[in-house]
């Protein structure tokens, strides 16, 4: 029941989560700093109370490796709301994180000097060549779109270099994020419920510097058109209302993850996380008529193919569909 509960969750969660962005973004593309905030304010209250035990409880792991941890975090989350006000649109800003196994092996090659099969070598250059495709694709219609004058497409097209950029580097700083976990889990076990906590309390005095942002866009939210929320005819601006929904969505999707990884194989974790980037992609670009041409869908091909090849899924099932076989032949 618990497995079946947390697949529900991370779907409702993560998928509406996605939708949720998107309306925030298109209304206001630079409100990344507001929607990193709240949440991080959300998870921090909310785990203040009901992990570290109103500050009563000791963490397991000491402060100074959770400020290193924090930093890095808080740099990855803040660098890829932000790039969405950099011409990135939703569904190559989902591709594009996509990619986070290719970053993932660099790293492990260069500072843990892990080495991997010719088949994780093969899935990585497909994840490669697809996110090249959707970014290729991307800066073509960054230029043409742009009916304004000739300098004007030079400069969307730049800001567009620089989202890329921004991508890139949140891309290998949450990678190395994830061997520095590894390590500390390894050293100190794993406890995943309190490192959560930290990780989105310990950055919130970051915020003081991004503080004329937030405000700003505090304002502009509360400028919006009124919504009456159903059932309970609430009503409020309607931002507000989106940026609630994001808040409760993205805690229920990281509920439903750490519900997965707790009751699940690490492999039904990876399918269930693969699938659901697919299916946020595939409803972003159906609801919100994002731009996808023939190529995006070949480039997207090549990431899910080459995702699930890395984590070698087809041996792995092929495996557990022989254990009942051989189960059956000795009974």
């Amino acid at each position: 029941m618990r497995p079946a509960l947390a697949v529900g969750l991370v779907f409702a969660g993560c998928c509406s989560n996605v939708i949720f962005l998107e309306l925030l973004a298109r209304k206001h593309p630079g409100c990344g700093n507001i929607v990193t905030f709240a949440q991080f304010l959300f998870i921090a209250v909310e785990g203040f109370l009901f992990e570290a035990d109103l500050g009563r409880k000791p963490p397991a792991i000491p402060i100074r490796y959770y400020a290193i941890m924090v930093t890095m975090f808080f740099t990855v989350s803040v660098v890829n709301n932000y790039a969405l006000n950099l011409n990135i649109a939703m569904p190559l800003h989902m591709i594009f994180r996509s990619g986070s196994l290719i970053a993932n092996m660099i790293l492990g090659i260069i500072i843990l000097k892990k080495r991997y099969s010719i088949f994780k070598y093969t899935s990585i250059a497909l994840v490669s060549v697809g996110i090249f495709i959707c970014t290729f694709m991307s800066a073509k219609q960054v230029t043409s779109q742009s009916s304004l004058s000739e300098n004007d497409g030079f400069q969307a097209f730049v800001w567009w270099l620089l989202g890329i950029g921004a991508l890139t580097f949140a891309l290998l700083m949450s990678a190395r994020m994830g061997i520095f976990q590894e390590t500390l889990y390894k050293r100190f076990g794993k406890h995943s419920k309190e490192a959560l906590f930290y990780n989105h309390a310990l950055p919130l005095p970051g915020f003081v510097f991004l503080a004329s942002d937030i405000y700003d866009h505090a304002v502009l939210f509360n400028k919006s058109e009124l919504y009456e929320i159903p059932v309970i005819g609430v009503t409020l601006p309607i931002m507000w209302f989106y940026l609630l929904m994001n808040i409760i969505t993205q805690y229920v999707c990281i509920r439903g993850v750490f519900i997965l990884t707790t009751e699940c194989a690490s492999l039904t974790v990876t399918l269930v996380v693969t699938l659901r980037k697919f299916v946020s992609l595939i409803f972003s670009i159906l609801y919100f008529q994002n731009p996808f041409t023939l190529w995006h869908w070949l480039g997207t091909l090549f990431v899910f193919i080459g995702t699930l090849m890395y984590t070698e899924v087809w041996n792995n099932l092929g495996t557990t569909k022989s254990e009942p076989q051989k189960d059956s032949k000795k009974n």
